[in-house]
């Protein structure tokens, strides 16, 4: 009894220092979370060892008296009960096992050996968000919206949120099939797909429109994402163009420092990007404008829609309320929660939810998104075209299944842009 009291004491209450990737931004970093050491915790509940001897109690008779001596090790059990205990909290928080916090680490650095899938758990339902361009996934057809079902012949249903992740990467050449549901067919159907280096590039789809107007696409925020549109916005400013068109659809977020050093492009130093609220003090953050080139005068327009999440949410409900860019599309994701990874001893790490993010005007993002300006809603037979050809030109109608497809929210947004354009040519502000 006295090993699993020490083995629990060693999960719960060790001190950890909060992980972070983002060791060359200009953002500040959260500061580490305070992680209490056992005479502390049990000083705030007395109760704490009585509660304890409970789960002992039931902890020693499943390791008796469980069928399957194998299933019922102590370190079986007890990462097991670490699960529960996090999975019981929100679908974001968990325990990531060595190998998973390493593909972590290695996911922020915009580089992994996978598919190309980002996803999202709904309830229990597991679902993809993006498709990243030119993955096995996307040459495969796999969409925005399709459910995992199965993964390498395993039931979704009977993993974690994060087994179902790393079930899916693997080593380079290797494959893995996988089962969806899609619900614009009502249909399931099952790909087989072998796994390459990911390469995740930041903007795709420049352009300039019509001979006025920037279009570009951000697909996630990573590192290179600031530096990537400097250089799209410089050659923008040389053309002289009159508005840009950001297209944040089915960008399933990123660094929260990519965000901020983004927003920093169109606003002014120091003016609020984001906030961040939790039950320790430590948790609330603000987060500003930091020093960049600026881009303050441009019109702005940014295209989301119910699969822009996290820090695309952050970056469009930034630019929203200093009135810097009016938003067009559909409601987005709503992913807003911070988690803060606190690495263990085994090499793993707990992934906890410590706070939520709030925008300038202090609306919250988790579980309600960023509603647009202007809504233009989509069918699902054409969002589901539009992933597969976000790159196509605007007003571009292409086949799929004989039928004719438009980016309407793309029309309407440059359709925007030129109404702008002619009412500051009319009132002499051009």
């Amino acid at each position: 009894m006295r090993q699993f009291a020490f083995l629990l004491f060693l999960f719960l209450f060790v001190p950890a220092a909060v992980f972070s990737d983002e060791k060359k931004s200009a953002v500040p970093v959260p500061p580490a979370l305070p992680v209490p050491s056992i005479k502390e915790a049990a000083e705030k509940d007395p109760y704490l060892y009585k509660e304890i001897a409970f789960f002992l109690r039931a902890l020693a008779i499943v390791r008796e008296n469980y069928v399957d001596k194998d299933k019922a090790s102590d370190e079986k059990l007890l990462k097991a009960a670490l699960r529960g205990m996090l999975q019981e909290l929100d679908e974001f928080s968990t325990y990531e096992a060595p190998e998973q916090f390493k593909a972590i680490r290695e996911d922020t650095a915009g580089r992994f050996a996978g598919i190309g899938l980002t996803l999202s758990q709904r309830g229990r339902a597991v679902q993809v968000v993006s498709v990243v361009d030119g993955a096995p996934a996307q040459k495969a057809g796999l969409l925005p919206g399709d459910v995992l079902t199965d993964v390498a012949g395993k039931p979704v249903a009977k993993m974690t949120f994060q087994e179902c992740v790393s079930m899916l990467k693997g080593a380079p050449g290797t494959r893995v099939t996988v089962r969806v549901y899609r619900r614009k067919t009502d249909a399931f159907q099952e790909f087989t797909l072998t796994r390459e280096i990911i390469r995740i590039p930041s903007l795709r789809g420049v352009r300039i429109i019509d001979g006025k107007f920037g279009y570009l696409r951000i697909t996630n925020f990573s590192n290179p994402t600031a530096a990537d549109l400097d250089k799209v916005l410089a050659e923008f400013a040389e053309k002289n163009v009159k508005g840009i068109i950001i297209d944040l659809r089915n960008n399933p977020g990123g660094l929260l420092s990519a965000a901020i050093e983004v927003c920093s492009r169109f606003l002014k130093k120091g003016e609020l990007v984001v906030y961040t609220e939790g039950r320790s003090a430590r948790a609330k953050q603000e987060f500003h404008a930091v020093e960049a080139k600026k881009y303050l005068d441009v019109p702005l327009v940014l295209l989301v829609n119910g699969n822009s999440a996290s820090a695309a949410e952050i970056f469009s409900g930034c630019l929203q309320d200093h009135n810097r860019a009016v938003l067009l599309g559909t409601k987005t994701f709503g992913k807003g929660s911070v988690q803060t990874m606190i690495p263990l001893p085994d090499q793993g790490a707990i992934r906890l939810t410590t706070a939520k993010y709030y925008t300038p005007s202090r609306r919250v993002i988790h579980g309600r998104g960023i509603t647009p300006d202007i809504i233009v809603p989509m069918t699902p037979a054409s969002e589901a075209a539009l992933a597969m050809r976000l790159n196509t030109a605007p007003g571009e109608v292409y086949a799929e299944n004989g039928r004719g497809v438009k980016d309407i929210q793309l029309e309407r947004a440059l359709e925007l842009l030129k109404g702008v354009t002619l009412f500051m040519k009319n009132r002499n502000i051009e």
